[in-house]
């Protein structure tokens, strides 16, 4: 992580980071940004951190596992506007080694280092065929580690 990242009012160290600048298509009838871009964002976010991790779509398949969304719990905090510049920082919160882990998100606007938006997103892990909770493979476990604060 850069300097001026970590330089950032992270809640915690993020593992991953993505930019995002705010496009007309992603704003709403009030102007602001839609709050299901945010949700669009995070999911970028995580693929940009599981991906680094080694865990691509393909290894996820080679695994025969998954981790969908079980829960999101959003708190926006500011609005933001079409041209504004984001950063969205993703960490892994919590694993519990068997089925389920939690990720972090916050998104902090550039321009005045605010955070705009913080989360917290429980997924469980799934057979890829059934579509039905499993155990994690050894290498969620190892890949997912939770950050230290």
């Amino acid at each position: 992580m850069s300097a001026s990242i970590a330089a950032l009012p992270w809640v915690k160290p993020p593992q991953a980071t993505l930019a995002w600048t705010v496009r007309a298509e992603e704003t709403d009838h009030f102007a602001h940004t839609n709050n299901a871009e945010y949700v669009r964002a995070m999911e970028r976010c995580a693929w940009v951190h599981t991906e680094a991790l080694g865990l691509s779509f393909a290894a996820y398949q080679q695994l025969g596992a998954g981790c969908v969304v079980h829960r999101h719990e959003i708190d926006y905090l500011a609005t933001t506007l079409l041209d504004e510049a984001l950063l969205i920082g993703t960490w892994v919160d919590a694993n519990d080694g068997r089925l389920s882990m939690r990720r972090g998100f916050q998104i902090i606007r550039l321009a005045d280092r605010k955070t705009v938006l913080r989360a917290m997103t429980t997924f469980v892990c799934v057979d890829l065929t059934s579509g039905r909770p499993r155990r994690m493979p050894p290498e969620f476990v190892a890949a997912y580690r939770p950050v230290e604060a």
